[in-house]
Formats: C-alpha cells, sequence, structure tokens
C-alpha cells in the first residue's frame, strides 16, 4: 500500500449523517471518505473559479456546501470558520426560466400581460360604465332625451342605462317642444295670410326638419321589414339596407298625407286649433316610444338606439308617464270646451293603443324593436291622434 492508502476492500463501511445523508461518514476516528475520483475528500476548499461556485480539487463538479460539511479524519464536526465561509447551499440559477415551462405557472405571452389560468372566464366586453356612476339627474335625462330624439344641439353626456331610463322617461316632454315649435310655425303663416294647407304642411315638415327625418326613416324601413315576409333576421337585414323599398315609399306618402289633411282641417278652425293638435300629436308620438322602452320588450339587435333603450323604463313607471300625458292633453284642450278635452284624451289614448298593436306586431315578426320601429311606433301615434282629432 503505497503512500499509506489502505486499499479499497479494507477501508470500513460507513452511513450517511444526518448532515448530508448523500456523502459516506466514518464512524469515528476511522480514515476520511473517499472521493468517487478515488482520491480523499479534501479537508480544505479550494478558493471558487471567478463566476463559478467552489468545487474541490479532486472532485469535479463537486460543490462547496457539500465538501464543507464532510467529516474530518479525526471525526469532528466541520469547522464554524469553514462553516460561516460557505454561501447558501442554494445557489442563484445563471440561465433564464421559462414561465410557460413551469408546472402550475402562468405562461407570459410576448406583449407581458399573463396569460388567465385555464377555466379562468374572460374579462367583460363592451363600453365601460358611466364614469359618472349614480342615478342620473333630470339634467342627464332631458340630455339624452333631446339628444337622441330630436336634432336640437343637445350634447348627450351620458350614455348608459340610468341616462336611457330617464331619458325616454322625459320623451314626451321633447315631443312637447318639437309640437309648440310646429304649431306655432304654421300658426304664424296662418296669421301672415297662408292658408290652411300651407299652414299644415310647414307644421308636418318642421318635426321631420327638427329630427332629421329620424322617425320617418324608421317607419319606412320598418314598412320594408314587415311588407317583405321574410323570416326576421333577412328582415331586419332589409331594413338595415340605405335605400327604401316600394313598401317603404307608399307608407310614407300615404302616412305625409293624413298628416297634413288632418292638420290642415284643424288650421282652418283657427291657428290655435291647429297649433294644439299639432302640439298634442307630437307629446302622443314620444310617449309611445316611452311606453316600448318598458321593461319585458327585448330589443331585436344587440347594438343601436333600441338596444340601448329597449326595457330600461319600469312598467309602472310607463303607465305613470302616459297618464301624465294624456292628462296635461286634457286639460290643454279644455281652453276650447269641455268636449274638447275628452276628445284630446281620446285621441292621445287611441294613438297610444295603434302604436302598442303595431309593436306587438314587430315584436311577433322581428322579436324584439329596434331604432327603425320606435321611428315607426311614433309616427303611428301622432297620425292616430290628429285623425281622432278631426273627427269631432
Amino acid at each position: 500500500m503505497a503512500g499509506g492508502r489502505a486499499p479499497d476492500s479494507l477501508r470500513p463501511v460507513t452511513e450517511p449523517t444526518a448532515d448530508d445523508p448523500r456523502r459516506p461518514a466514518p464512524p469515528g476516528g476511522g480514515p476520511a471518505p473517499v472521493s468517487p475520483a478515488g482520491g480523499s475528500a479534501p479537508s480544505e476548499m479550494e478558493p471558487a473559479p471567478p463566476g463559478g461556485d467552489p468545487v474541490s480539487p479532486d472532485t469535479p463538479g463537486l460543490s462547496a456546501p457539500r465538501a464543507a460539511k464532510t467529516s474530518s479524519p479525526a471525526g469532528d464536526s466541520p469547522s464554524p470558520d469553514r462553516e460561516s465561509a460557505v454561501p447558501d447551499e442554494r445557489p442563484a440559477s445563471r440561465e433564464p426560466r421559462d414561465e410557460s415551462a413551469q408546472p402550475g405557472g402562468n405562461p407570459v405571452p410576448p406583449d407581458g400581460n399573463p396569460a388567465l389560468p385555464p377555466g379562468t372566464p374572460p374579462p367583460p366586453s363592451g363600453p365601460p360604465p358611466s364614469p359618472a356612476g349614480g342615478p342620473a339627474t333630470p339634467e342627464d335625462a332631458l340630455r339624452f332625451a333631446f339628444g337622441t330624439l330630436t336634432a336640437l344641439p343637445v350634447r348627450v353626456t351620458r350614455w348608459d342605462r340610468d341616462a336611457a331610463r330617464g331619458g325616454m322617461v322625459c320623451a314626451p316632454v321633447a315631443g312637447a317642444v318639437l309640437g309648440l315649435c310646429a304649431g306655432a310655425l304654421g300658426g304664424i303663416l296662418l296669421l301672415l295670410g297662408a292658408g290652411p294647407l300651407l299652414a299644415a304642411v310647414a307644421a308636418v315638415a318642421l318635426p321631420a326638419a327638427l329630427t332629421r327625418g329620424l322617425h320617418l326613416d324608421g317607419l319606412a324601413d320598418t314598412a320594408d321589414g314587415l311588407g317583405s315576409g321574410k323570416p326576421a333576421e333577412d328582415a331586419l337585414r332589409i331594413m338595415k339596407q340605405p335605400d327604401i323599398g316600394p313598401f317603404g315609399v307608399v307608407t310614407l306618402v300615404l302616412l305625409l298625407f293624413a298628416q297634413t289633411a288632418a292638420l290642415a282641417e284643424l288650421y282652418a278652425d283657427g291657428w290655435a286649433h291647429g297649433a294644439a293638435a299639432a302640439a298634442v300629436a307630437a307629446v302622443a308620438a314620444r310617449c309611445a316610444l316611452t311606453l316600448a322602452s318598458r321593461a319585458g320588450v327585448p330589443a331585436a339587435r344587440p347594438d343601436g338606439l333600441g338596444a340601448a333603450v329597449a326595457g330600461v323604463v319600469p312598467v309602472r313607471t310607463a303607465l305613470t308617464v302616459a297618464a301624465v300625458s294624456t292628462t296635461v292633453c286634457a286639460v290643454a284642450g279644455a281652453v276650447f270646451g269641455p268636449w274638447a278635452a275628452a276628445q284630446t284624451a281620446l285621441a292621445v289614448l287611441a294613438g297610444l293603443g295603434a302604436a302598442e298593436l303595431l309593436l306587438r306586431h314587430c315584436r311577433s315578426r322581428f322579436g324584439g324593436v329596434t331604432g327603425d320601429v320606435f321611428g315607426a311606433l311614433a309616427e303611428t301615434a301622432a297620425t292616430v291622434a290628429l285623425i281622432v282629432l278631426v273627427l269631432g
């Protein structure tokens, strides 16, 4: 045995220690453990090469912590100085980690946003809620009503369900303003010497101009959709086209003739009768929109004005608005006598009833309401109210 080393067969069998179960330790004062390379375990730790972990001179790749915790030939525990010089047993990895490869970790896409864990629902889509929040104020409601139902220079500051609810409740107010402007224009022309027919044409044309023909366009599109006789999806596609079909043209012509003829006859009775009739018809038209926005009436499309206001008004509120509108119109008609008050109230109720029948038909054909359907309801209610006022 040259060099004082015992053969491998004569070396005592060792058992793992508690410090490092992977390294054999002598039972006491036995010979030092042998490294896998055949040499004895080093008693001193070699300095670490630059940028690497400290290794023993005999054992390639053996880290310093494992070498430092090996028992000395005398069987003593490692020196405290040696232990304090040993770095953490978990050296930081100098290789980049792939987060997407870690089990249980969320992969990070190239855009830097962490991906959602499997089974996590995506964030809700659609527009964010109004920054104002809370219930809509009367100003928000009036802005919504005039900004969406008229072409007046009114800026809509809120576009959410609360503002839409208040706007549709205030729809008769917007109608009253349009009707009074139209009736006043016809009355002024009549006082200036124009005939009842010209006054009636002006009273019909002004609301169309102040709404940019919004309701008349909706009436024509709804007539084309209903007259096509096609299923709901095809009918809605026809209504969305920019052109007007034969059903829309015929409906527009007949309705405008009916409104003009009725107002001409009312203006023939005096400018006040004509002006009051124009205002009553406009209120009935917008009140029909309030009833069509009640809860339970669905939207036929997921977008557009119809989807924004469909079902926003509680049923009790819608009925209250209808009752108040009818009462106010009856009070205005009472200026011309008791019979005129009753006839005015009947005209409003008849207009709302006709609009409700059309609404039910559109719901059965299209599956709900659209912005075009709202326009058709308004024009239908106004025309029927004017016809009832003439019949007296």
